[in-house]
């Protein structure tokens, strides 16, 4: 995978990872003893930049920073993996961060996220940069920054024929007029319940949830579905895309970013759609067997060996 000169563009967040690791979480007024502590970068746009980079795609990421301590480990990731940066920088706002719980036992995890400088970004950061994302193969967004940036970045995709993909996370209630404008979205299980009222358990569930959102105008919805794989679904196909056996589960906070990072640097090469999410799923079953988020994830030369196994 070359990249080539279009790329893929991403709208999102940076912010710092503070990860515990422990053997529960602790109820309110405890405190208990963690078996391991890792500070690093994270944010899912971010997150995915890293993902799509190491994929050998030629990603641009797009947020705002505090100018601190923070901001600087955030302009050093980047540069260490050759993203180029559209980032404003402000004096008066500190670096976002997010306290990370993992599961010592099973590397499940839970997630506080406080967005800080990219929480101020607005539709006019991505005005612009009308011109980067016009230049792109593929656009993606998420939902950790504010909800009218991410539309902007969608329609702006949609006005120059750029491939978007929506990875609506965290879910939070969406206008349906921003569904229309997503080639791709890629939900977890949560977020397709959030976003369509249907508890999602089985695969049956996904797909049923998956109708739902084609009906509000959606192209195509990828439900990630974490040890079971990823569901594509079309209004003529539907394929559930297996997870690969990568090794044992270390920790499990970066396989989302790593699907639709993964998904994207695939697109952006020129992949069919399907060959698209079995190289996601190859690069977030790789990530899990590693810690952290950004850092878990894989080159190319790692993502083709798994998939070489299964060919």
């Amino acid at each position: 995978m070359s990249g080539g000169n279009k790329g893929v563009f991403i709208v999102g967040i940076f912010v710092t990872d503070l990860t515990f690791r422990a053997a529960r979480m602790p109820v309110l007024g405890e405190t208990i003893a963690g078996s391991a502590f890792k500070m690093g970068p994270g944010g899912k746009g971010s997150n995915q930049a890293v993902a799509a980079a190491r994929a050998g795609g030629n990603v641009t990421f797009c947020t705002r920073l505090g100018n601190d301590a923070f901001g600087k480990i955030a302009l050093e990731t980047w540069q260490a993996e050759g993203i180029a940066t559209r980032v404003k920088m402000l004096d008066d706002v500190a670096t976002g961060a997010a306290h990370i719980f993992v599961d010592e036992v099973d590397g499940k995890n839970a997630i506080i996220v406080a967005s800080g400088a990219a929480a101020t970004m607005v539709p006019a950061d991505i005005d612009a940069v009308e011109a980067d994302i016009a230049a792109s193969a593929v656009f993606v967004t998420q939902l950790e920054q504010p909800l009218d940036v991410a539309r902007r970045g969608l329609e702006l995709a949609r006005k120059h024929g750029v491939i978007t993909v929506f990875n609506p996370a965290p879910a939070v209630p969406v206008d349906d007029a921003i569904y229309p404008l997503c080639d791709y979205i890629t939900p977890n299980e949560t977020e397709a319940a959030a976003l369509t009222g249907i508890a999602v358990n089985t695969v049956d569930d996904a797909r049923r949830a998956a109708d739902v959102l084609l009906a509000k105008g959606v192209g195509t919805a990828i439900i990630t579905l974490g040890e079971a794989g990823a569901l594509f679904h079309t209004k003529g196909q539907s394929e559930l895309v297996p997870a690969f056996r990568c090794g044992p589960v270390v920790e499990t906070a970066g396989a989302g970013d790593g699907f639709t990072g993964g998904f994207a640097a695939s697109l952006a090469n020129g992949d069919e759609p399907l060959q698209a999410v079995r190289f996601g799923c190859a690069l977030a079953s790789l990530s899990v067997t590693r810690a952290g988020t950004a850092p878990s994830m894989p080159t190319l030369a790692e993502i083709h060996a798994v998939l070489a196994v299964t060919a």
